[in-house]
Order: C-alpha cells, then structure tokens, then sequence
C-alpha cells in the first residue's frame, strides 16, 4: 500500500481516487470546504460524478497542507485544470514534498500557451526527475466504475516505474514513456479536434466527414507535436489516436458536447454553463493555435475551432472553409 493524495475533486481527480482507494491509503483534497463536507456527507460526488458511490476508505479533506503531509514520500496526483497547475505548484514547491508527482489536466496554459510541464518547470522546477503527466483515453465515469482503461505515464524511468507500481492493477492498465512532449501534445489537441468532431456532427455532415477530421486532425496534433520536439510514434499510441478517437466520438466528451451545442446554434457562453464542468478545450484551442503559429505550423482545424469559438465565424462558416481548401498531397509528417 502506498500513501496517495490526489489534489482537486472534479471528475477526474474523485474518478481517479476512487480506482485507487481499494488498494492505497487515498486522501482527496476539495478546494472548497462546502463540496468537501457535501461529499462525507453524501457519500459522493453529485456535482462532477453523479451516482458513483464514494468508497467508504476514501478520505475527504479540505485542508492542502494535510493532503500533502499524507502523500509524504508516497504519490501526488494532480487533478486541477491547466490553469490552475501553476498556483499548485509553487504551493508544492513551498511544502518541499519529495514523493512522485503526476498530473492529469490535458491542455495548454492560455496565458503563456505553455505545456503542463513547461509551468511545472518554472513554478517546481525542484520536481524535475520525478514528475510527469498521466494521460490516455479516460472518461472519469468509466475509471469510477471500474471499467477497463489504459494510460500512459511519461517521464524518467525511475519515476514512470514508480507510478505504474502503484497504479497498474485490475481494470486500470498503464504504460509508459520517455516522450513527454508527445503525451501532453496528443492530450491538449484532441480536445481542439473533439470540438471540430462535435460540430460537423451536429450539422449532420456525415461519418465520412468525422472520419476526415479525426484523421486529418491526427496530422495536425503530429506536425505541433513534432515541431515542438515530441517523437512521432506517440501519436499512433494511446495518448494520440487513441485518446482522439475516443473524446472525438464518445457522448461521455465535455468537448464533443460543447462542439454539438455550437453547431446546433448556442452561444457559446450557453453551452459552457449548461456543461457544468471545464472544458479544455475551449480554454486550449487559442493558446494551440498561438503556439503553431509561432513555430509556423499549419493548423487549419484548429483555427477554424478558434474562429467559431471567438464568434468571428459560424459552425457551417468554419467547416466550408475547410472544404474549400486548395488540394494537396496527403502527409501527416511535417
């Protein structure tokens, strides 16, 4: 058994706590004391999983300085939203913790366009070595329930052997690799193509159509990925087909969801807060966009996604303007 404290109860971090409170002492951290309290009280998380019953061993805290005392020389997971990664750790970096840290937020920082890594980098650089994202096609629902799932864990081997010791078991299955540029490329993008996927369906352009734009949005994930450094071959794994195809074409996808509402017409304001919970690839798609430019990478998916979302085109506007690009011989690589 190790210690494990998985900071931030949204969907995924009380998914993720939940797979692993049978075999670990878990604690799960709630930013808000109210939700924390609604959860020992309810036996669940009826805000981000309703019906899932919270393992009783489970425990709920509020108070950030615990959680980490619990993790001790053990695991922290980090389940907040890229956004938040940051404040995270330069909380972590002042506690001086010493165990393996993963994360799970899958996007781009929108103010800096930076990767998970890269802010971890400048707010913890201390956590060099032993730290790295944990990726892969995962709707929390399902890892909460105990379903079959397989993700990758990227970084240094010692670190990569840590994580798959205490994770890999049962249902959950985990691999790993060297390529932590790749895994959190594939995680950020395809939740930009997911939005695409969820327009062009409800526009009812058909699984010719979606088929095209998963493909062709694989190019575009690998030609960002490898411009930035990241090996190509990750992208045909789990953290990049795989986790493409499943947010792109499962009904479980907050950014299939938010692509369906768009192209049904909503505000996209409207579509958010009916969503109830964060999106990344709302919050990715411009800082993605930014950074291609900046390393002059074709991303044409990905800016007509930009300009639906920044109402500067509409849903049929921004997929006509993808039909109606000059032919070109078929690549993936740069």
């Amino acid at each position: 058994m190790t210690n494990v404290a998985v900071l931030g109860a949204g969907a995924w971090g009380t998914a993720m706590a939940c797979a692993l409170a049978a075999r670990h002492r878990v604690v799960l951290y709630a930013r808000d004391p109210r939700q924390a309290q609604q959860m020992r009280d309810a036996g669940g998380n009826e805000r981000y999983l309703r019906g899932v019953r919270l393992p009783r061993r489970l425990i709920i805290v509020d108070d950030f300085d615990a959680a980490v005392r619990h993790a001790g020389s053990g695991l922290l997971i980090i389940a907040t939203p890229t956004r938040a990664l940051g404040d995270i750790c330069v909380r972590l970096a002042a506690a001086s913790t010493s165990g393996a840290t993963a994360w799970l937020c899958k996007g781009f920082e929108e103010e800096r366009h930076l990767l998970a890594h890269e802010v971890v980098e400048r707010a913890w650089p201390e956590a060099s070595g032993r730290s790295g994202p944990l990726s892969g096609p995962s709707f929390a629902l399902e890892v909460a329930q105990g379903l079959p799932t397989a993700l990758t864990v990227a970084g240094g081997a010692e670190f990569c052997s840590t994580v798959t010791a205490a994770l890999h078991d049962g249902p959950l299955r985990i691999y790993s690799s060297p390529d932590v540029i790749g895994v959190e490329v594939g995680g950020a993008l395809k939740n930009v193509l997911a939005i695409a996927t969820g327009i062009s369906d409800a526009l009812k352009l058909g699984h010719n159509a979606r088929a095209a734009l998963i493909t062709r949005g694989l190019a575009e994930m690998t030609r960002l990925g490898m411009a930035l450094g990241a090996r190509p071959d990750t992208f045909m794994g789990l953290t990049g087909v795989g986790d493409l195809i499943l947010t792109a074409t499962g009904d479980l996808s907050r950014n299939r969801q938010v692509g369906l509402g768009l192209g049904l017409g909503r505000p996209i304001a409207d579509v958010v807060d009916q969503l109830g919970h964060v999106a990344e690839g709302v919050r990715s798609a411009p800082a993605v966009l930014a950074r291609g430019r900046a390393l002059d990478v074709q991303m044409p998916i990905t800016e007509a996604v930009c300009a639906v979302l920044a109402g500067a085109s509409t849903p049929r506007e921004a997929l006509e303007s993808l039909l109606a690009r000059d032919p070109k011989p078929e690549s993936v690589l740069p």
